[in-house]
């Protein structure tokens, strides 16, 4: 098996815009080991979310290949990848996505009961206590504050023990103070469970948080 938990290769991504054709990504490679934490940076329009809707599976390339732990999942029917990506990939992004009928523990088991999956409460707990929200878990999303909402989010990416957990701008709507707590809570978390992470941001404080910063500028690694 590779030493890499994630590998892309030669990924080359182009969209049509009116008349326009838009190169989203050329020939990208990614060597991702595991534990990294890796942040992609680029201005609007650069190819990051793209790439990072790859790595998850969200999206095909018109060329190129994604590896997760050795399974190439570009390859793989879209009933396969969907329980593959519930299985190993955790996904947070910039808007919440919680159901705001739900409070915040029942968001977080959501993907478990999904996956008709057991709870491991002692687990479920360590998550909680991590993140700073075992005295929030039951109040609905609109009774709490918007970094603990994005708590709840990366506790609901947790809850599947994935190999890989992908994070599109996930301060983006958070205020500087907030944005700080929720990304010393990420690095603390990802230590104490060995996840790895591939984060989308325009921020370099937020960026700062992570091991290796990688830019892209016009579908390309510059």
């Amino acid at each position: 098996m590779s030493e890499y938990i994630v590998q892309a290769k030669k990924l080359c991504k182009k969209y049509m815009i009116g008349q326009n054709e838009i190169r989203a990504l050329s020939d990208i490679d990614l060597d991702i080991p595991e534990g990294q934490f890796l942040t992609v940076m680029g201005k609007s329009g650069s190819g990051k979310t793209t790439l990072l809707n790859m790595i998850g599976g969200l999206d095909l390339p018109d060329s190129g290949s994604v590896e997760i732990s050795g399974q190439e999942i570009t390859a793989m029917p879209e009933k396969k990848l969907s329980v593959f990506r519930r299985r190993n990939i955790g996904f947070v992004f910039q808007f919440f996505h919680l159901i705001p009928e739900l409070n915040l523990r029942e968001n977080i088991v959501m993907p478990l009961l999904l996956d008709r999956s057991g709870q491991e409460e002692t687990y479920f707990n360590e998550i909680c206590d991590t993140l700073e929200i075992s005295d929030r878990l039951m109040h609905l999303p609109s009774e709490v504050s918007g970094g603990q909402q994005q708590r709840a989010a990366i506790a609901r990416a947790l809850i599947m023990k994935p190999k890989v957990i992908l994070f599109d701008e996930p301060t983006g709507n958070l205020d500087e103070t907030s944005s700080k707590t929720v990304m010393e809570l990420v690095r603390r978390s990802s230590e104490r469970f060995n996840q790895t992470i591939v984060m989308v941001t325009h921020d370099r404080d937020v960026a700062s948080y992570s091991d290796v910063i990688i830019h892209l500028k016009d579908g390309e690694k510059v």
